[in-house]
C-alpha cells in the first residue's frame, strides 16, 4: 500500500518516546513520516544535517530548545524508505537516558508540527505500508510481552513469518477448492475431475488437518505466552494451600489445621520449562458451613471451569471419601493431574484395605497420578512435568508459534466452518451449502492474516501496543 494512502493515515508526521519511562543509560525519540529528517533538523545540531547525511549514518550533536541553546549532547540516525521500521522516512535521536530530557526532546518535535503517535501507530504502519503482516505485527507484542525464553523464541519464529507462510498455504488451498466448486457448479454438465462430493470431501479434510496442525502449534504458543491456568482443588485441609507454598518455594498462602482456611482464590505465576503456571489455590470444595466458606466454595468452582488443568489434591493420609468418588466423575472428561498428598505419613485405607491412591486408580485408571509431599516437598518436579505434559505434550514447545487470542479463535472458526462444510456434504445438502461454509472459513482465515480490510479489528490491534512501538 502506498504510504501516503488517506486509508493508510501517514501523511503526518508522527513522534513518540520508543524507550520506557524513567532514568536509563539513554532514551530514544522517533519521528516517522515524510517531514522526519526535516523536523529533526530543526530541532538538532548536527555537524552535517541529517538531510545531508547517509541513511543508517550515526550523527553527534546536540539538542536544542526553544531559545536555540543546547540542552543536550544527542546521536541521531535516520533511515531511507521503503526499508524503514514503518516503511516511511523513520529518524531516531538519542538522548541521555531520564524522564525531562527525552519528554523536552519530544514536546520540542511536537511544537515543530509533529503529532503524537498512537499506541502501536509505528507498527500498524509498517503494517500498512507491506513491511510485515498482521501476524508478524501481533508477534512484536508477542517478544515485548514475553516472560520466559521458550515465549521469545516462539515470537520469533511468527516475526519471521512462519505463521503466516502456514496460514496463507492454507488460505490458498481454501480459495483452489472454492474455484473448483464454483466450476462445478456452473457447469454440471460437464464430466469434471474434482467436481464429486466425495472429492470435496477428501480435500475439505486435508485442509482442516492441516489448520488442527497450526491450531496445535498457536495454542502452545498462547500458552508459552499467556501461561497454562492451573487450579489446585480439593477437600478442605488435603494440602492444597500448603503444595502452592511448596511449588512457589514461599509461604504465600496461610496454613492451618483447621479446615476452610482458604476463602478466597490466590493466584501466583510460577515459570517452569519456559512456561508460565498460573496456580490458583482455592476453597475447599464440599457443603459450606457459612455464607462466607459458600462464597469461596463459589469461586472455586468458576476456577475449576475455567481453568486449562486441575491438579486434583487426594490426601494419601486418609480412607477413601464420598468426594473423592464424586470428583473422580467430574475429572473424567477434562483435563487434570491426580497428586495424592502426605506420602510422608502412613496411607489411609478403606474396609478393604485399599489405599485412597488406589481407589482413585480404579476410578481413573488413564490419570497421570503422582505421590507427593508438600511437606518435604516430595515429588514436586514430577508433578510440573505432568501438568506441563498434559497440555503441551511432549516436544510441542520447540514448534510453538506465538498467537494471539484472536487468531487461535480465527483458526478454531475455520475449523468449525470447515466441519459444518464436511457434514453438509455427508447429509446430501449439496456444495452450495457446503461452498457457503467453506466461504466463512475464508473470511476467518483473510481476518487472521489482516486482509480483509477491516479497519476496526485493525484499530484493536494496535491499541494494544505502547505509545511509541
Amino acid at each position: 500500500m502506498d504510504s501516503t494512502s488517506p486509508h493508510s493515515g501517514t501523511q503526518d508526521t508522527i513522534a513518540a518516546i520508543a524507550t520506557a519511562w524513567g532514568e536509563a543509560g539513554i532514551a530514544i525519540v522517533r519521528l516517522s513520516g515524510a517531514e522526519a529528517r526535516r523536523l529533526a533538523d530543526r530541532q538538532l545540531s548536527l555537524a552535517v544535517p541529517l538531510s545531508g547525511t547517509p541513511s543508517r549514518y550515526l550523527r553527534n550533536g546536540y539538542l536544542l530548545d526553544e531559545k536555540g541553546d543546547a540542552i543536550d549532547q544527542v546521536l541521531a540516525v535516520w533511515f531511507a524508505p521503503p526499508k524503514s521500521y514503518t516503511g516511511e522516512e523513520v529518524v531516531e535521536i538519542h538522548t541521555h537516558g531520564g524522564t525531562l530530557v527525552a519528554q523536552k526532546c519530544l514536546e520540542l518535535l511536537l511544537c515543530r508540527g509533529a503529532r503524537l503517535a498512537e499506541p502501536g501507530e509505528f507498527t500498524k504502519r509498517a503494517f500498512l505500508s507491506g513491511r510485515i503482516d498482521l501476524t508478524q505485527a501481533e508477534a512484536v507484542l508477542g517478544i515485548i510481552r514475553s516472560r520466559s525464553d521458550e515465549a521469545l523464541r516462539a515470537a520469533a519464529r511468527t516475526l519471521k513469518g512462519e505463521l503466516a507462510s502456514f496460514a496463507r498455504d492454507i488460505y490458498d488451498e481454501l480459495l483452489a477448492l472454492s474455484g473448483k466448486m464454483e466450476v462445478s457448479l456452473d457447469f454440471p454438465e460437464e464430466d469434471l475431475p474434482y467436481g464429486s462430493d466425495e472429492d470435496t470431501s477428501h480435500s475439505l479434510q486435508a485442509i482442516r488437518q492441516s489448520l488442527e496442525d497450526l491450531l496445535d502449534r498457536c495454542a502452545t504458543g498462547f500458552l508459552l505466552r499467556e501461561g497454562i491456568r492451573v487450579a489446585i482443588v480439593g477437600r478442605p485441609n488435603v494440602g492444597k494451600s500448603s503444595l502452592l507454598n511448596a511449588l512457589l518455594r514461599e509461604s504465600r498462602a496461610i496454613v492451618t489445621a483447621i479446615p476452610g482456611t482458604t476463602r478466597d482464590l490466590i493466584e501466583e505465576v510460577l515459570t517452569y520449562r519456559g512456561i508460565p503456571l498460573r496456580l490458583v489455590d482455592t476453597a475447599g470444595m464440599g457443603i459450606p458451613s457459612d455464607e462466607v466458606e459458600a462464597i469461596g466454595i463459589s469461586l472455586a468452582e468458576e476456577a475449576f471451569k475455567n481453568a486449562d488443568v486441575r491438579i486434583w489434591v487426594a490426601d494419601g493420609s486418609a480412607p477413601p471419601a464420598p468426594f473423592d468418588f464424586d470428583m473422580a466423575d467430574r475429572l473424567r472428561d477434562i483435563v487434570h493431574v491426580v497428586a495424592v498428598n502426605k506420602s510422608d505419613l502412613p496411607p489411609g485405607r478403606d474396609e478393604t484395605g485399599r489405599t485412597t491412591e488406589e481407589a482413585i486408580s480404579e476410578l481413573l485408571p488413564e490419570s497421570p497420578m503422582l505421590s507427593i509431599s508438600a511437606k518435604k516437598g516430595t515429588g514436586l518436579d514430577s508433578l510440573k512435568d505432568a501438568v506441563v505434559s498434559s497440555i503441551a505434550g511432549g516436544g510441542a514447545l520447540d514448534s510453538g508459534l506465538n498467537a494471539s487470542a484472536r487468531q487461535v479463535n480465527e483458526i478454531r472458526a475455520a475449523i468449525g466452518f470447515l466441519r459444518d462444510a464436511s457434514a453438509a456434504l455427508e447429509s446430501g445438502l449439496g456444495q452450495d451449502i457446503a461452498g457457503s461454509c467453506i466461504s466463512e472459513a475464508r473470511s476467518a482465515m483473510e481476518r487472521l492474516l489482516g486482509i480483509s480490510g477491516d479497519d476496526t479489528l485493525l484499530d484493536y490491534i494496535f491499541s494494544q501496543f505502547c505509545v511509541g512501538k
